[in-house]
């Protein structure tokens, strides 16, 4: 099935079918994908965690939401069918562990260690030392267009601050950080907890002001959704923290209209730069 078939729905495209106990068939979507036709990894994350909770559900927790998935990018899936399997390991009263494979052609590709527990609406943040980073009004950014790093499949609304998009006129800068706007654009609704896992890994890498290609595969990525969202657009902050050996260590963090961090990632990614 092509993009143009496919739902445009988050939902619809990270969904899992039950096949048995701890089984699911997925149909991994090609329009969650970045330019060279591979997933991305915040989309795979949300079907990861669309089968820790539907498994752990069926052991008899109660928890809504996925707040931590760490996923390793053991192999590069495909749109098309592939398989879950799921693994609960824990259903505790506070939170609850899963372990999720995705397989495909009898080879695992994706596997993720998954943390449930449920997040409240209106809750009041004890402390919060992150503060979320100037970026100038959605109006005057830079809208990403289909094709770019920042869209997948025309349902990824992404704004880049001027500031920091200088790659686009051919420019470096000495600074690897890349801000902006970022909206869930899939014709299903705003932001939401679970989506969050998607946006943790929506944003252009950081390598790409300091002169990076656009090859940048990430090899491990864990997101962190700590708020449930209350604004149709987020803003967003990605940076590098440390680039050797072919790696980059980047975080990234994603605030609401309230100020308040909804999520945060930490990556891990092989990148090249011309003539290295």
């Amino acid at each position: 099935m092509t993009a143009d078939e496919e739902s445009r729905a988050l939902r619809d495209a990270a969904a899992v079918e039950p096949i048995r106990s701890g089984r699911y068939g997925v149909d991994v979507s090609a329009r969650y994908t970045i330019p060279g036709g591979y997933p991305n990894g915040g989309y795979l994350q949300c079907i990861m965690a669309n089968g820790a909770l539907a498994a752990a559900s069926a052991e008899g927790s109660t928890h809504l939401h996925a707040t931590s998935v760490t996923t390793n990018y053991i192999g590069a899936p495909t749109p098309g069918p592939a398989e879950l399997e799921v693994d609960v390991r824990r259903v505790g009263r506070g939170v609850s562990f899963v372990h999720a494979a995705l397989a495909q052609e009898g080879q695992i590709v994706t596997e993720s260690l998954i943390t449930l527990g449920t997040l409240h609406e209106g809750s009041i943040p004890r402390y919060m030392d992150a503060q979320p980073p100037h970026v100038a009004p959605v109006e005057e950014c830079l809208r990403a267009r289909p094709g770019d790093e920042t869209v997948m499949g025309g349902v990824l609304d992404g704004r880049l601050d001027p500031s920091c998009a200088v790659w686009l006129t051919g420019a470096t800068s000495t600074s690897g950080e890349v801000k902006g706007w970022l909206r869930l654009d899939d014709g299903a609704g705003p932001w939401d907890a679970w989506s969050l896992l998607l946006a943790s890994d929506a944003m252009v890498p950081g390598t790409f002001p300091l002169g990076s290609s656009g090859w940048v595969p990430t090899l491990q990525l864990t997101s962190y959704v700590r708020r449930i969202p209350t604004s149709e657009w987020l803003r967003a902050r990605q940076w590098c923290i440390v680039i050797a050996d072919g790696l980059v260590d980047e975080r990234c963090e994603l605030f609401d209209d309230r100020g308040e961090l909804v999520a945060s990632s930490s990556q891990i990614a092989m990148v090249r730069f011309p003539g290295r």
